[in-house]
C-alpha cells in the first residue's frame, strides 16, 4: 500500500494569523502520526508565513515516522536541512507572491545548479527528492542529476475536469512508470483530496502521497486523527481497484 505523508503547514497558517502559540503544527503531526500517517511534510517558505524554524527543529526531534522537509533550492535553506537533517528533503520552486506552489521545478535549465544541491544533501545523508510536473523529460532530468526520487505535481489534474483530466492522469503514470523503471522513489501531491484521490492512488509505480490542505481542512469538522484515517482507507481502496 502506498505511504502518506502528512503536510501540517496549514495548522501554522492559521496560527500564524494570531501569531499565537496556538494551534501547534507539532501538536497536529503527533496526532497524525498516531491515527497512521506515515510521514510528516512541512514546508519551510524563506517568508515563512506559516512554518517556523523553530516547527522544524522541534518536528525533528519528536516525529516518529519519517520527516519530509520542503525547500527552495537556497543558501539559506541548505544550512537549514544541514543542521536539522530531515529524512527527506523535498526541493520546490517557491515565488513569494504565489499563495501555493504554482508548479514543478524546471529542472532542464537549472540542471547543474540542481546536482550540486542535491550532491550536498545526500553527502549529508539526506534523501532528496524534486518536485516536477509529470513530464518524461523532467523524469529523466531528475534521474541524470541523481535525485533519490521525485514529487510528481498533482494540481493540474485536481484542477480540471472531464477529458483534460483523464489527459492529466496519463502524465501522472507514464512519469510515474518512467520513474520507477529508473529506480527512483516516486511521489505525488499537489491539490489531492478525498472526491480526487481515488484514480491517483490506483496507479500501483507511486510510493507515497504528500496531503496537506485537504486533510487540515477535513479536521476542522471531524478532528485531524479521523481526517488522515479517511484519507489513509481511500488510498488503500483506490490502491485495490
Amino acid at each position: 500500500m502506498a505511504k502518506l505523508s502528512v503536510n501540517v503547514d496549514h495548522v501554522a497558517t492559521v496560527r500564524q494569523a494570531r501569531l499565537a502559540s496556538e494551534p501547534d503544527p507539532v501538536v497536529a503531526a503527533a496526532k497524525a502520526e498516531l491515527a497512521g500517517a506515515d510521514g510528516i511534510t512541512v514546508h519551510l517558505r524563506e517568508d515563512r508565513r506559516h512554518i517556523q524554524d523553530r516547527d522544524v527543529y522541534v518536528l525533528r526531534r519528536t516525529v516518529k515516522t519519517a520527516l519530509n522537509l520542503e525547500m527552495a533550492a537556497t543558501k539559506e535553506m541548505l544550512d537549514v536541512a544541514l543542521e536539522v537533517k530531515p529524512d527527506m528533503v523535498t526541493i520546490v520552486p517557491e515565488k513569494r507572491q504565489e499563495l501555493t506552489t504554482e508548479g514543478g521545478l524546471d529542472v532542464k535549465t537549472h540542471g547543474e545548479a540542481l546536482k550540486k544541491f542535491v550532491s550536498h544533501l545526500k553527502d549529508a545523508g539526506i534523501s532528496v527528492n524534486l518536485f516536477i510536473d509529470p513530464s518524461p523529460d523532467a523524469v529523466k532530468a531528475c534521474h541524470r542529476i541523481g535525485s533519490d526520487g521525485l514529487e510528481l505535481h498533482t494540481g493540474a489534474f485536481a484542477e480540471t475536469k472531464g477529458t483534460a483530466r483523464e489527459n492529466e492522469l496519463k502524465r501522472i503514470y507514464d512519469s510515474a512508470v518512467l520513474s520507477k523503471r529508473l529506480g527512483m522513489k516516486t511521489h505525488a501531491g499537489h491539490g489531492l483530496d478525498y472526491n480526487n484521490i481515488l484514480p491517483v492512488a490506483a496507479i500501483g509505480e507511486i510510493d507515497e502521497f504528500a496531503i496537506g490542505y485537504s486533510i487540515i481542512g477535513r479536521a476542522v469538522y471531524v478532528g485531524i486523527e479521523e481526517a488522515v484515517r479517511e484519507m489513509k482507507r481511500l488510498i488503500k481502496e483506490g490502491r485495490g481497484r
